[in-house]
């Protein structure tokens, strides 16, 4: 059936140059990994080269990253919006197996344990965690949607996962992915239609809980002391945060040139990382970042109309799961530029589709596929619309 309906979109558009997929979003992603490669390339040489004597070590590796995620993001184009629809509670109770194995045998790292090493691959559990949390919040929503728009207990439900999901998270530690989890969440129920008292009492309860979160933990009390004043401590807690600065400083409006960072020579840490917008800055500019974000920023708006359109054909669960998509990358990115630029308090988010990291790289690629299989299923439903309409009217 799916093969007929390509047939006969393809019959009927393809004279007037349309496709049965979002040409523009394809073209987005790609040049978003693109400018990844580029950046992450610049930005990891000094240090690939001082740790492993071969400046492109971490290019090389970013780049067979770059392979499996395609490979990821066509098998995912694959599988059609009714297997996620179906099996968005498995996927949630493999998310939570894959979280407490990384807390029974997972790596530790800087102190952190959020990495499973599976033979040669090593699996950061919280990232596949926002994927199929939000595939399961989706289905959720389709499932129960009058009890989460008519009553408390439904909307509670949903919270009492993400709660088990965060607690898991938190014992890494990861504050950042519980951060970015709970903003689409509320933003995600707020669009289902959840009363204003319950979202607003949601969001101050979540605000409230971070604080305590921070308050309660002195390293990452540490880290909004520097963030509201860098300065005070430029070689000890805000030295990331000063280096940071500078990088966007030296960029001014159109950068100094790729490949002519100075912070990258290993005086701005994690400079390939979760804070390569700052080096983006410094060697691209003021005039760099705002093309990276503009991209960003009409991918999202592309997930949204998505989701809007997928909504006003009922398909609800294809709605959901695209808005789920726009809020995560719009947030993850509020959060990731606006730490580098001593806007935001610093955490350890990956820039979506630009940054090194093999795990949030292929999820964000897979997320992305879903976005253009929603799109492809939707484009599908108005030629089957259409076919039915010829065939009644021949009758």
């Amino acid at each position: 059936m799916g093969q007929n309906l390509q047939r006969l979109f393809q019959l009927r558009h393809d004279v007037r140059g349309m496709r049965p997929y979002d040409l523009g979003l394809l073209l987005i992603a790609l040049a978003l990994m693109s400018v990844g490669m580029i950046v992450v390339t610049s930005a990891s040489m000094p240090a690939a080269a001082r740790i492993y004597d071969n400046p492109f070590h971490f290019a090389i590796r970013h780049g067979v990253y770059m392979i499996i995620a395609l490979t990821a993001a066509l098998v995912t184009m694959q599988l059609p919006m009714r297997w996620w629809r179906t099996y968005n509670g498995w996927l949630l109770l493999l998310a939570i197996v894959l979280l407490l194995a990384v807390l029974v045998a997972g790596r530790n790292v800087n102190g952190s344990t959020r990495w499973l090493a599976l033979g040669p691959i090593t699996v950061q559990a919280a990232e596949p965690a926002k994927l199929f949390f939000f595939c399961y919040l989706a289905g959720y929503l389709v499932r129960r949607y009058e009890e989460v728009t008519e009553n408390l207990k439904g909307f509670i439900k949903p919270l009492g996962v993400l709660f088990i999901i965060a607690l898991l998270l938190l014992m890494q530690p990861d504050l950042g992915t519980v951060v970015v989890m709970f903003a689409t969440t509320i933003g995600l129920l707020f669009l289902a239609g959840a009363k204003l008292w319950q979202f607003f009492g949601l969001l101050l309860s979540g605000l409230c809980a971070v604080v305590a979160l921070i308050l309660f933990e002195e390293y990452r009390l540490r880290r909004i002391t520097a963030f509201l004043d860098p300065w005070a401590d430029p070689f000890g807690s805000g030295y990331q945060l000063t280096q940071s600065l500078m990088a966007y400083g030296r960029g001014d409006i159109f950068g100094q040139g790729l490949g002519n960072s100075l912070q990258k020579l290993e005086y701005l840490p994690e400079a390939h990382t979760d804070f390569i917008a700052a080096i983006l800055a410094e060697e691209l500019g003021f005039v760099g970042v705002c093309a990276v974000l503009a991209l960003l920023l009409m991918l999202v708006l592309k997930a949204l109309r998505l989701g809007n359109l997928a909504l006003q054909q009922g398909r609800p669960f294809e709605g959901y799961l695209a808005h789920a998509i726009g809020i995560w990358f719009s947030f993850q990115t509020a959060v990731n530029v606006g730490a580098s630029a001593g806007i935001l308090p610093t955490k350890g988010l990956t820039l979506p589709l630009v940054s090194y990291g093999g795990n949030s790289l292929i999820l964000m690629s897979m997320a992305v596929a879903l976005l253009m299989r929603i799109d492809f299923e939707l484009r599908m439903d108005g030629v089957q619309a259409l076919s039915d309409r010829k065939r009644s009217k021949s009758q």
